[in-house]
C-alpha cells in the first residue's frame, strides 16, 4: 500500500516538474534602450511595464545608459509602456515575446510640456508629524499615507505603483488601471537643523567627524526617478558631495591622507567665499588586500518581498561574492520571524555553494532584527582573522519590528559589539516603510558605512568599482578641525555634516567615536565664508559681547593664512590617533577660474540646498544649478556627474 502511495506521488511529482519546466521552456525575454527622440541621448530611470489584457506581467527601470531587460515573459504579445516626467507617454502594442528567444524593442520618447491634466491626482489630508526623541535628536516619520516633513511619496506593491500628492506635485501612473493602494507608508527620517553662521571671534574653531555614506543620494535619486521630490530631512548635503570622486593627489611616503583645498567666490552668494576641502586616503593595491571574514546578514522578512528588494539584494550579493578572492570566507546569516545561519563560515573557493545559498532565499514572516544582529557577530567573531577585514554586512529595508527595535536599543547593541574589533557596513533597500534613520545610526555606530541600493547599477557602483572603499578601513575615529584666521575670516558655515558635528574638546579625545575611512576613500567638505566685518554683522544674529574683548593674535595670524586644517585619525587596530594637518591660504579665485571639481560640488551643495529649501540658497534657481554642473562636469568617464544633471533636471519638473 505504501510502496503504491509512493509511485501516485512520484508519478504526480513528474507531472508538475514536467508542467514547470514546459511553462520555464515556453518563456522569453525583452530587451531594449530608451532614448530622447530629438537628442538621441538614452533615459535614464525609465518606467517600462509590459501587459497583456490590462494584466501586467513585467516591469522595469532602464539603467545610466537607458538600458532595460524584462523577463522571464510567457511567449504571446504584449503592449510595452514606457514613462517617465518630461517625457510624452509611449505605448508599443502587439510586441510579440517567443519562446526562448530575446526580443529586442527599442522605445523613442518625445519630450513635452508638464501638464497637470496628464496625470491622476489623489487628495489626501495631511496627519500630525511622529515624533520619536532619540539620543540624535527628533525623528520625522512618514505616517497616514504621507510622510509628514515633504509634498508627497511613492509606494509599491507588486508591479503597481501609488501615487499620492497634496500640492498637485506631479506623478505619472502607468494607467488608471494600474493604480493599486498599500499599506501606510512609514518611511522615517532624522530631523536635520541647518547650520547657521558663526562668528570666528566668538568660536574659531569648527569640528567635526568625517561622513563616507552616500545613502542619501541614492535615496534621493530614488524619489526624483518616480517623478516626486524627496523629504528635505532625507537629503543629507554631505552625502550628496561625497557620492562624487574628485580624484585628489594621493597621500605620498606612508602618509595615510592627502589634503586639498581651493578658494573662490561663492556661487549662490558673490559677497562671500566657498572653500573646497578634500581628503584622499591611500589605496589598497589588490594584492595587498588583507583576508575577508564577512558575514552576510540578510533581511528575509515578509516586508522584503519586493521586486526592489530580496530579489535587489540577491544580485547585489552575487557581485559582491564574484569579486572576492579565494582566501575570503563568507558565512550567511537571515532574519525574519527566526535567525537562521543559512551557511556556515565558507572558502570563497566554493562560490558556487555560496551563491546557490543566496539564490534559494525568499522572503515571508515578521523582522527579529536584534537576534540577527547577534548571531551575526557571534559569527564573524568566531571565525575573526587576526589584520584581516572582520565585517558583518546587513542588507535591509530597516524595519525591525520584533526584539530590540527602538534606535536607543538598537545603538546600544552595536557600540557593544563593535568593541570586538568587527567592522560594519549597511545596505539599505526598498521604498514605503524604509527606515533611514536607523539604517544611519547602525552604520554610524557600528564603525561602517551606510549606502542605498536602488538599481543594480548601485550595487556595481558600491561592492564593485568601490569595493575597498566599502569593505576595507585603513583609518577609524576620523575627525576634522578647522581653525580659522580671524585677520580674514569673520564668519563661516560648515554646509552639510548637521549631525557630525563634535565639540571642540573631542578632537583630542582618543574616546570620541567618529567616522571611518575605506581604502581609496575621499572625503570633502564645503566651508561658506564671510570675509566682510560688515557682511558678519548684516546677517548675524548674535550680539556682540559687552563684557570680553579679542584675544590676542598670535604670530601665525598672518594675511598670509586663511584657516588651519587638522585631522586626527586612528589605525584600524590602533587606540591612540595620529595627527595630520595643512595650512589654507589666503588666496581666492573667481568662480568661473576655480577648477572642474570645485565648480561640481558647489553646485551639488547648491542642489542639495534647494531640496531642503535653504534660506541661504537665495535666488539660486534649478536652471543655474544645471548650468554650473555642466561647467563642472569634466571628463566624467563613468557617466555619474552626467546623471546627476538629469536629476536636477527631473527636480526642475517638479519642484
Amino acid at each position: 500500500m505504501r510502496t503504491q502511495t509512493h509511485i501516485r506521488f512520484f508519478q504526480t511529482f513528474m507531472v508538475w516538474m514536467l508542467f514547470a519546466f514546459g511553462a520555464m521552456a515556453q518563456s522569453g525575454t525583452i530587451k531594449g534602450t530608451v532614448t530622447d527622440e530629438k537628442t538621441k541621448d538614452p533615459i535614464p530611470f525609465a518606467n517600462l511595464l509590459i501587459e497583456s489584457g490590462g494584466k501586467a506581467y513585467g516591469t522595469a527601470v532602464t539603467d545610466f545608459d537607458g538600458n532595460y531587460t524584462i523577463k522571464p515573459l510567457p511567449a504571446g504579445k504584449y503592449d510595452l509602456k514606457a514613462q517617465i516626467l518630461g517625457y510624452k507617454p509611449t505605448i508599443i502594442k502587439g510586441v510579440e515575446i517567443n519562446a526562448d528567444k530575446i526580443t529586442f524593442c527599442n522605445i523613442q520618447m518625445t519630450q513635452t510640456a508638464v501638464n497637470l491634466n496628464a496625470f491622476e491626482v489623489r487628495e489626501y489630508k495631511v496627519p500630525l508629524i511622529s515624533k520619536d526623541q532619540t539620543t540624535s535628536g527628533e525623528t520625522i516619520s512618514m505616517s497616514g499615507n504621507h510622510y509628514a516633513s515633504s509634498a508627497s511619496y511613492q509606494s509599491t506593491s507588486s508591479n503597481y505603483t501609488t501615487t499620492k500628492s497634496n500640492n498637485a506635485n506631479l506623478a505619472q501612473p502607468l494607467s488608471k488601471a494600474s493604480i493599486y493602494y498599500t499599506d501606510p507608508n512609514t518611511e522615517s527620517y532624522d530631523k536635520i537643523k541647518e547650520s547657521e553662521f558663526e562668528k570666528v571671534n566668538q568660536k574659531p574653531l569648527s569640528t567635526f567627524s568625517i561622513d563616507v555614506d552616500v545613502a542619501s543620494y541614492g535615496n534621493m535619486r530614488r524619489f526624483l526617478s518616480q517623478g516626486l521630490k524627496p523629504p528635505p530631512d532625507a537629503i543629507r548635503t554631505e552625502e550628496l558631495i561625497n557620492y562624487f570622486d574628485y580624484k585628489y593627489p594621493a597621500p605620498v611616503n606612508d602618509d595615510a591622507f592627502a589634503i586639498y583645498s581651493e578658494v573662490a567666490t561663492c556661487p549662490w552668494n558673490p559677497k562671500h567665499q566657498l572653500v573646497h576641502i578634500g581628503i584622499q586616503g591611500k589605496t589598497i593595491e589588490s594584492e595587498d588586500l588583507p583576508k575577508c571574514n564577512l558575514v552576510f546578514l540578510l533581511d528575509v522578512s515578509g516586508s522584503m518581498a519586493d521586486e526592489n528588494k530580496l530579489t535587489l539584494v540577491k544580485k547585489s550579493m552575487r557581485l559582491l561574492v564574484n569579486q572576492l578572492q579565494e582566501f575570503d570566507k563568507i558565512a550567511i546569516v537571515t532574519f525574519s520571524s527566526t535567525t537562521h545561519v543559512e551557511l556556515n563560515s565558507t572558502s570563497c573557493k566554493n562560490k558556487d555553494k555560496i551563491l546557490n545559498v543566496i539564490e534559494q532565499l525568499h522572503a515571508e514572516g515578521s523582522t527579529s532584527g536584534e537576534e540577527g544582529i547577534k548571531l551575526a557577530y557571534e559569527i564573524a567573531k568566531k571565525n575573526f582573522i587576526e589584520n584581516g577585514n572582520n565585517r558583518v554586512i546587513i542588507a535591509t529595508d530597516g524595519d525591525f519590528n520584533v526584539g530590540l527595535s527602538s534606535d536607543a536599543d538598537i545603538e546600544n547593541l552595536i557600540i557593544e559589539k563593535r568593541k570586538d574589533g568587527i567592522f560594519l557596513s549597511v545596505l539599505g533597500f526598498g521604498m514605503g516603510n524604509y527606515k533611514d534613520s536607523k539604517m544611519e545610526k547602525l552604520a554610524d555606530k557600528g564603525n561602517g558605512n551606510y549606502a542605498y541600493i536602488d538599481n543594480l547599477m548601485e550595487a556595481k557602483k558600491v561592492l564593485v568599482k568601490e569595493m575597498g572603499a566599502t569593505l576595507y578601513n585603513i583609518a577609524k575615529d576620523v575627525k576634522i578641525q578647522v581653525e580659522f584666521n580671524p585677520l580674514n575670516v569673520k564668519g563661516y558655515r560648515l554646509i552639510g555634516y548637521e549631525d557630525r558635528l563634535l565639540s571642540d574638546k573631542d578632537f583630542n579625545d582618543d574616546r570620541k567615536d567618529a567616522g571611518e575611512l575605506g581604502a581609496g576613500s575621499k572625503v570633502t567638505a564645503l566651508y561658506e565664508i564671510i570675509t566682510s566685518e560688515n557682511e558678519m554683522k548684516a546677517i548675524s544674529s548674535i550680539d556682540s559681547l559687552k563684557y570680553q574683548i579679542n584675544k590676542i593674535l598670535s604670530n601665525e595670524a598672518t594675511l598670509n593664512e586663511l584657516m588651519t586644517v587638522k585631522v586626527r585619525y586612528k589605525k584600524p587596530d590602533e587606540t591612540k590617533s595620529e595627527l595630520c594637518q595643512k595650512i589654507v591660504s589666503n588666496n581666492y579665485t573667481e568662480y568661473k577660474l576655480a577648477s572642474e571639481n570645485f565648480k561640481f560640488s558647489a553646485a551639488v551643495a547648491a542642489f542639495s540646498m534647494l531640496l531642503r529649501d535653504s534660506k541661504f540658497i537665495g535666488k539660486t534657481s534649478y536652471s543655474d544649478v544645471i548650468k554650473l554642473s555642466k561647467q563642472g562636469r569634466g571628463a566624467d568617464d563613468e557617466g555619474y556627474r552626467s546623471e546627476f544633471i538629469k536629476l536636477v533636471e527631473m527636480a526642475e519638473l517638479i519642484k
